[in-house]
């Protein structure tokens, strides 16, 4: 239990959010595509009208996915409920801490999460996403949108905040991971021969070879290490793959693309797959529609029989456990502060910096410049296919 006069620790669960109801989906994907962060303009008065344009021609589609899961996401759900566990865990091992979670597109919005927190008087937080690999477009944006508020807050900006910036390769989260994948694999006919299939959510290639996303390498060494748990610690050395999910337009995306690997795997003969979210912590549409209805169909039609998904961690107690281990060591050990989390590398500069000026920092002017330009092109594929960067957030 806490002690009486221990510092009071506020925990900032970051997620993306989503839509609770049908009648949510509208507002949700204009918050979305109002977002600089998500589709970068060279003229930002532009901004608002496009997304209005987007939300309003993708509503109806999206609101069609959202009915096939149930009607609306469960990730506020989930995500409360991971924060209410984590928070009586922390209580557990004597630490005086609430939680508090802070959608980055949804309710509850950052602003009230950093609201709460000032009105209970908390001595310092600890920012944890919900996100185990870092990438500029869902850690990196929350990250940034704390720094904005920071900046119009003195009263926020004086408390001591300290950052976990990614997790991919933390033994708590490694373990539970390949505790789940274990159980899925032992319930095949032949263990010995199941496929593990890693999907992770994609993003543009140039994310990571021109704005120094570390999201790619996160992502493989993630699986590596999982891969080597489950044969070291539960005596798996199945195969497997990794692949990305989703892509659009006239910029290349990370490959290998999920639909043309299942489509490669099923023509090899494998009969008996294990799907693993790689890259999500909590069940939503990504899994709950795009994997478990399109990639599944996809993989039937390859001659896939058996199609097993590995669920989403949600509030299995290992990962809790290793998310408060997470904030015992970023209490005790040397702080990150919120700058230090959203940095990327440096990155050569194709653009001069004045012309780019309104970017994240000084190694974003290739993104900037380069996917500005492809921007509107993109989307109106997305618009007219269907697919896109919503689907790579999960949103679709």
């Amino acid at each position: 239990m806490a002690k009486e006069g221990m510092a009071k620790v506020g925990v900032l669960l970051l997620n993306l959010g989503g839509p609770e109801r049908i009648q949510d989906v509208g507002p949700f994907l204009y918050n979305l595509f109002s977002d600089p962060e998500i589709i970068r303009l060279p003229n930002p008065a532009l901004q608002k009208p496009l997304a209005w344009l987007i939300s309003s021609l993708r509503a109806g589609k999206s609101q069609a996915a959202y009915r096939s899961i149930g009607g609306g996401s469960p990730l506020r759900r989930i995500t409360e409920q991971q924060a209410r566990e984590l928070q009586s865990v922390l209580r557990q091992r004597g630490i005086e801490a609430t939680s508090y979670v802070a959608m980055r597109y949804w309710h509850p919005f950052t602003e009230s999460a950093v609201a709460d927190i000032k009105a209970d008087a908390v001595d310092e937080v600890v920012v944890l996403p919900l996100y185990p690999h870092f990438s500029i477009s869902t850690s990196g944006s929350s990250f940034r949108e704390l720094q904005r508020l920071r900046q119009a807050d003195p009263a926020f900006a004086a408390l001591p905040i300290r950052c976990i910036r990614s997790y991919h390769d933390d033994p708590g989260y490694i373990g539970a991971m390949a505790e789940l994948i274990a159980r899925e694999i032992q319930a095949c006919p032949d263990p010995a021969s199941a496929h593990v299939f890693f999907s992770a959510h994609g993003v543009p290639k140039s994310y990571v070879e021109e704005a120094g996303d570390p999201y790619q390498r996160e992502i493989e060494d993630c699986s590596r290490l999982i891969m080597e748990r489950l044969e070291r610690d539960l005596g798996h050395a199945n195969p497997h793959t990794l692949a990305y999910q989703s892509r659009v337009g006239p910029v290349e995306w990370l490959r290998p693309y999920t639909d043309e690997a299942l489509e490669e795997l099923g023509h090899q003969g494998v009969k008996d797959l294990v799907v693993v979210p790689i890259s999500f912590v909590s069940e939503h549409i990504e899994t709950l529609e795009e994997i478990d209805i399109e990639y599944r169909e996809i993989a039937t039609e390859a001659g896939i029989t058996n199609f097993r998904r590995v669920p989403a961690l949600d509030t299995t107690p290992s990962f809790i456990e290793g998310l408060a281990h997470l904030v015992e060591r970023a209490l005790e050990g040397p702080e990150v502060n919120l700058d230090q989390a959203a940095a990327l590398a440096t990155k050569v500069k194709l653009y001069p910096q004045d012309r780019w000026a309104w970017g994240w920092n000084n190694s974003s002017e290739v993104w900037n410049g380069r996917l500005a330009m492809v921007g509107f092109s993109a989307f109106l594929l997305e618009l007219i296919s269907g697919r896109g960067p919503l689907h790579a957030l999960g949103l679709l």
